[in-house]
């Protein structure tokens, strides 16, 4: 599943994306969960830096660093976190996710949404309905469930898709994006470099390249114009997370500096 047209979140082949941690597909978390932020936080708050799949799989399982009442409900969260964040230093993705976490608490919301929206086809495929819509606009479920069902065709039924409407709103609204319990109103968010970091990393995973980077979708998702993701970026810069020159419309960029594993190859 591709998000494609005036939206999108990969240009070109797939292959690359899913080296660094993509997932694609008709499938995604989003069938039961939201995308966990609450979890994700305690497990990264209970683990090193340098913890391998079966320390997150330790901490979560035997430690029960979540607090869930019976073995099954653990083994089958430590499998929905697999699902979403990798929680694995072999996947790319994750790695670089790690590495941005610590470095301000407030943007952790942001980078879990677009780990979350790389590897869960389903949440992805309601980015437009909410980039699409105005500040203050209150959410109509009926474009949610358009824009998933632009992407999944008759591969859900409406039971499922009524489902996954309601867990990428709470997604949304975890996230900052949205507002509200039972009415969700549409908010601005405001991300940190750190964040427009996470999100160039997965833009050129995805296949974009150049000054389009600034402007596609994973930028869009952050609220972002193309001159607030340049400045964004060049912040990125000077605090050592990327390398970048720009000279109008060309734009060189470099991210070795971002992977923990490449700084030190």
């Amino acid at each position: 599943m591709e998000l494609t047209g005036v939206f999108s979140l990969v240009s070109g082949a797939t292959r690359e994306a899913e080296t660094v941690g993509f997932r694609f597909g008709a499938k995604g978390t989003h069938t039961s969960r939201t995308m966990m932020l609450e979890e994700l936080s305690q497990v990264l708050e209970a683990t090193s830096q340098d913890a391998r799949r079966a320390d997150y799989a330790a901490a979560i399982i035997d430690g029960n660093c979540l607090s869930k009442p019976t073995a099954s409900t653990r083994r089958l969260s430590n499998q929905r976190l697999g699902e979403l964040y990798g929680l694995d230093p072999a996947i790319p993705l994750f790695r670089v996710l790690r590495r941005l976490w610590d470095i301000r608490s407030d943007g952790r919301p942001l980078l879990a949404l677009l780990a979350a929206i790389a590897r869960d086809p389903l949440l992805a495929a309601t980015c437009p309905a909410i980039v699409a819509m105005p500040a203050n606009a209150e959410l109509q479920r009926v474009s949610l469930k358009g824009a998933l069902q632009a992407a999944v065709g008759d591969r859900l039924n409406d039971s499922t898709l009524e489902k996954v409407c309601r867990n990428a709103a709470s997604t949304w609204a975890q996230s900052g994006h949205l507002e509200g319990r039972t009415f969700k109103k549409r908010r601005v968010v405001l991300p940190s470099t750190s964040v427009v970091t996470f999100a160039i990393y997965l833009a050129h995973a995805a296949g974009f390249r150049g000054a389009e980077i600034f402007s596609c979708g994973w930028l869009r998702v952050l609220d972002c114009d193309p001159s607030r993701a340049r400045e964004l970026a060049l912040d990125a810069k000077r605090s050592g997370l990327l390398d970048l020159r720009m000279a109008g419309d060309v734009v060189e960029l470099n991210l070795s500096r971002l992977d923990p594993y490449t700084v030190r190859a």
